[in-house]
């Protein structure tokens, strides 16, 4: 068996008669979001074969299974990231679990910096595109054919139909919603002001350290991906005197909680996840 198979193995055992066609991934300060989710059963990570076990505060470490207006999900409250030391086969390792469980769609949201003078924090983005910044990549290796082809397409790896929806959710919902390329850098440290401008320069208009990843693993195994940043500062450089910590970000993504959680509730009342 594989490490994902097994992990899903145990998930199944430990959320017996539980399924979803969709899941969703909590980053840095949006843990809250869980808080929604009616008739919950959850299992720590710790419990689960193979799942990486966040060392970030702001990210719980739980898979939480119940319904969001009226609909079967998964989430994940917290994630691993590379920059803790985890294989990047390991930071992906939730998502192939969750594709063999039968998810189909996968919603990831982060905390990210903005790149825009007119995307203030405390805002939202929706990711349209990214630059995978890092050099690597969760696929490097020999490929699964159980789950995807070596070679496969990223011209839409943000699904163009739930980019759709977001939108007249977001305006249903009357939630401004920013679009934009992100870009994924390893971290741990926030960027230099040098390499804010270069990345203004090469189009990104948020920087995060998580996501693309997990979108690279769920574009290979077929899922459609959406994904939103909560805009939690501004890059380094971009406001005069400001230093960045890690504080800050959660303390922004509680407040950007409220907000993303009429978001998704409204998104997944949409007809396209019939």
């Amino acid at each position: 068996m594989t490490p994902y198979s097994t992990a899903a193995k145990a998930i199944r055992a430990a959320l017996p008669g539980r399924s979803a066609r969709i899941a969703l991934v909590l980053g840095s300060g949006l843990g809250p979001v869980a808080d929604a989710v009616e008739n919950p059963a959850s299992v720590p990570f710790d419990d689960i074969p193979g799942f990486p076990k966040p060392a970030v505060e702001g990210h719980h470490g739980r898979l939480i299974h119940g319904t969001l207006s009226g609909r079967e999900v998964f989430v994940l409250q917290g994630r691993a990231h590379a920059y803790e030391g985890h294989p990047l086969s390991d930071v992906v390792l939730p998502v192939r679990a969750l594709a063999l469980l039968g998810v189909e769609t996968l919603v990831l949201t982060n905390a990210a910096g903005s790149l825009r003078e007119d995307m203030a924090p405390g805002s939202l983005m929706m990711l349209t595109d990214h630059i995978n910044w890092s050099g690597a990549n969760p696929l490097i290796g020999p490929n699964d054919p159980a789950l995807g082809s070596r070679f496969f397409d990223m011209t839409q790896a943000y699904d163009i139909g739930l980019r759709d929806a977001l939108r007249r959710n977001a305006e249903a919902q009357g939630v401004a919603l920013n679009e934009g390329t992100y870009l994924w850098a390893l971290g741990p440290n926030f960027e230099t002001p040098a390499e804010i401008r270069a990345f203004r320069i090469l189009g990104a208009d948020a920087v995060g350290m998580s996501t693309v990843p997990e979108v690279l693993a769920a574009r290979h195994a077929g899922l459609r991906v959406a994904a939103i940043s909560g805009i939690t500062n501004f890059g380094a450089g971009m406001v005069a005197n400001e230093i960045l910590d890690h504080e800050h970000t959660l303390k922004q993504g509680a407040t950007i909680a409220e907000s993303m959680t009429r978001l998704l509730l409204e998104f997944l009342k949409d007809p396209i996840h019939e």
